[in-house]
């Protein structure tokens, strides 16, 4: 513990930087949001939920809505590390909900946040295992749930190679429940023990599916012929280089064939279109307003928050993060928007579920470019539109047979405790 600590320290003069650089949060990071006294007086027991960005707070959504719904005596108090988190909670305009930036993880910051919002239990979405945070509620005995959980084997570990830090990090854990078995049996072996181990659950599995912008959609489409339109979907550093080989090879077949390109993260977009140049592709920039043609068959969708857009408009979608080692991403979102599903061989981040996809013929794993220009000349309209129906299909059997979020309720409730009976209302006096 004394090791995170010194590394807070060393830390705290770039948080600094960030705090000057981002002032009209700045309270909020420092844990100075939702006042004691005043208007941001928090009038009803909160729950705190935090997720890190937008994919893990939409994977909370249905677990939000199903809380709301049961306990009209608690308010939700909603954290995450992005401005793009925060506003798309914002977005939601959902009653008894609060969208906040996350406090740093420093315990003077996290007891004034605490002090403020005066939280009941803790909700950890994914992996967010920030241990002050955790420490601070569990030593105040409000039970720290980590929903959705995914611990993948390179962070495993990191966490073995500290075993004192793991085992009081898992001690401070009231619940766990599982994103797959992988994670479950690591977070096992870092010292969880079985009883607060919960059922296997995939949050993604339940969130409803993002609708996108309907003006950005009916401008785009004509741009981008569904059949023909590849999305190369959350992008990781390494993967870029073989899906344009891939696509430039399919352009050159087709020249009506189009790319959109959306990586993981949008600040590499320069470094990517070095790699389109040297490929031989023109593009257009989203951020910049760039359009898409026959000159510019790459779109690099350089922004954040239009992933539902680019599913829309896509009949094929590559899942990034599974080329390289990044464990894969959600194929929940492509199979919802009816967009086919491609993906590399790394996907241990939801090995059950591309599992059963792909031996249903409903998904398609390739490993590099020769195997992704194959899987795209094979796949015309028609076969795009059995395996999309396919992967929809395969889904909802996934979720029609796993515990939904209500199950994780029944969990928090079990660990704060049910609501005070409301006491029934005194008859008025009759005259008789």
């Amino acid at each position: 513990m004394l090791s995170y600590r010194i590394l807070l320290s060393l830390a705290a003069p770039g948080l600094a930087l960030l705090l000057l650089r981002d002032r009209p949060f700045a309270r909020e990071r420092l844990g100075l949001s939702g006042a004691a006294n005043g208007p941001g007086r928090v009038q009803q027991p909160a729950i705190w939920l935090h997720g890190a960005s937008n994919g893990e707070l939409a994977s909370a959504r249905p677990l939000i809505e199903r809380l709301l719904a049961r306990r009209p005596d608690l308010c939700i108090v909603a954290t995450s590390n992005s401005r793009t988190g925060r506003a798309l909670v914002e977005s939601w305009a959902l009653p008894r909900v609060s969208a906040r930036l996350a406090p740093y993880d420093y315990r003077w910051a996290l007891r004034l946040f605490i002090g403020r919002w005066q939280p009941r239990a803790l909700i950890l979405i994914e992996s967010e295992l920030w241990p002050n945070r955790i420490f601070e509620m569990a030593r105040r005995d409000r039970p720290v749930l980590l929903l959705g959980a995914r611990l993948s084997a390179r962070s495993a570990a990191r966490w073995q190679r500290m075993p004192a830090l793991a085992r009081r990090l898992t001690g401070a854990i009231a619940y766990l429940s599982a994103q797959d078995p992988a994670s479950m049996d690591r977070f096992a072996t870092l010292g969880l023990p079985p009883e607060r181990r919960g059922p296997v659950i995939d949050l993604k599995a339940f969130a409803p599916a993002a609708r996108p912008d309907a003006d950005d959609l009916k401008a785009l489409a004509p741009l981008l012929p569904r059949a023909r339109t590849l999305l190369a979907a959350s992008t990781h550093e390494g993967e870029e280089a073989p899906i344009l080989e891939a696509f430039a090879r399919r352009w050159r077949a087709d020249p009506q064939a189009r790319l959109v390109l959306a990586p993981r993260h949008p600040r590499r977009a320069a470094q990517i279109a070095a790699l389109i140049e040297r490929a031989g592709l023109g593009h257009a920039l989203r951020s910049n307003g760039g359009l898409p043609g026959s000159e510019r068959p790459v779109l690099l969708a350089d922004t954040m928050g239009e992933m539902a857009l680019w599913y829309a408009l896509a009949g094929v979608s590559f899942i990034g993060g599974s080329l390289v080692d990044k464990g894969g991403h959600t194929p929940f979102e492509p199979a919802a928007a009816g967009s086919a599903i491609l993906h590399g061989p790394h996907v241990a981040n939801f090995t059950a579920v591309y599992g059963a996809l792909d031996r249903a013929g409903a998904a398609e794993g390739v490993a590099g470019a020769d195997g992704l220009s194959a899987a795209l000349a094979a796949l015309d309209g028609a076969e795009q539109t059995r395996r999309a129906a396919c992967a929809r299909e395969v889904l909802a059997g996934l979720r029609a047979e796993a515990p939904g979020p209500d199950t994780l309720i029944d969990a928090l409730e079990g660990l704060m405790g049910a609501p005070a009976p409301t006491p029934p209302a005194e008859k008025e006096p009759g005259n008789g």
